[in-house]
């Protein structure tokens, strides 16, 4: 069994920046691949991110491109989600997941291929 916990999310005004993080905990697999998905109200959750657990290949949805980075701290078994340059349209719940499928690169984007989720987290961003 593998239980996410993000942390890390609040209010905070365009242009500003958050980090997100992503505690680890159970099982980890070498070779699966962590991400980061959001959800705005009234839409589909959108992937944002990935990582290779081991190899620290990362990945990124073109909407973030430039602005978010997605790394890892194995010695901890966490995740983080640096979010710079923040935008209104960035407001969404951001969700930790866990693929843990036979590995896959680039990664699989759409949330019903992943198996483990954490709780999430809100970020806002003020106009």
């Amino acid at each position: 069994q593998v239980q996410l916990v993000e942390s890390g999310g609040g209010l905070v005004q365009a242009g500003g920046s958050l980090r997100l993080s992503c505690a680890v905990s159970g099982r980890t697999f070498s070779r699966s691949v962590m991400a980061w998905f959001r959800q705005a109200p009234g839409k589909e959750r959108e992937f944002v991110a990935a990582i290779t657990w081991g190899g620290g290949s990362t990945y990124y949805a073109d909407s973030v491109k430039g602005r978010f980075t997605i790394s890892r701290d194995n010695a901890k078994k966490t995740v983080y989600l640096q979010m710079n340059s923040l935008k209104p349209e960035d407001t969404a719940g951001y969700y930790c997941a866990a693929d843990s499928a036979v590995f896959r690169w680039p990664p699989r984007q759409n949330n019903y291929e992943y198996d483990y989720w954490g709780q999430g987290t809100q970020v806002t961003v003020s106009s």
